[in-house]
């Protein structure tokens, strides 16, 4: 990882396989595929941050917003992508995952993202606040969030 980016001690570091099928003609990971690895990296990371057999995801919660900064093409080597994440903002019934992706046998970060979940009562089919003990596990995991390109944009914009 860049120095620019801190990630908390805490944060989760989750291997994910790159598969042959995951390249585009140009012999690089297809851009589709980072969603696959953010996903496959929250779903393990909810497993350890909530302590539950799955987690949030049992108790409800959505993605509304990824966003993804591509940073150099990743391709296909027989290391596992490294997937960092971490709480990076918490508000009343959402909350912010950043990552940084990278891959086995190298320092260089491929991409950087940032996801905003809802929680969500999946019987009433509607958003639903954050209760205490979900609260304290991301709070267990809080960090800055990732200057992403759009964030920067917005700030010049300003």
């Amino acid at each position: 990882m860049p120095t620019s980016i801190s990630a908390p001690s805490t944060a989760a570091t989750v291997e994910v396989a790159t598969r042959w099928s995951d390249m585009d003609a140009y012999g690089h990971v297809n851009n589709v595929q980072y969603l696959r690895y953010l996903e496959e990296a929250r779903v393990y990371a909810f497993h350890l941050w909530f302590g539950q057999e799955r987690s949030l995801l049992e108790d409800g919660v959505l993605v509304a917003r990824t966003e993804i900064d591509y940073l150099a093409p990743m391709t296909f080597n027989y290391q596992p992508a490294l997937v960092t994440l971490w709480c990076s903002k918490i508000s009343g019934a959402s909350f912010d995952i950043s990552y940084v992706v990278g891959q086995g046998g190298t320092d260089l970060t491929f991409a950087q993202a940032e996801s905003t979940l809802v929680t969500y009562d999946l019987a009433a089919s509607r958003p639903r606040r954050i209760v205490d003990h979900e609260r304290e596990a991301m709070e267990s995991v809080l960090g800055e969030p990732l200057l992403l390109r759009s964030h920067k944009e917005r700030r010049r914009a300003h």
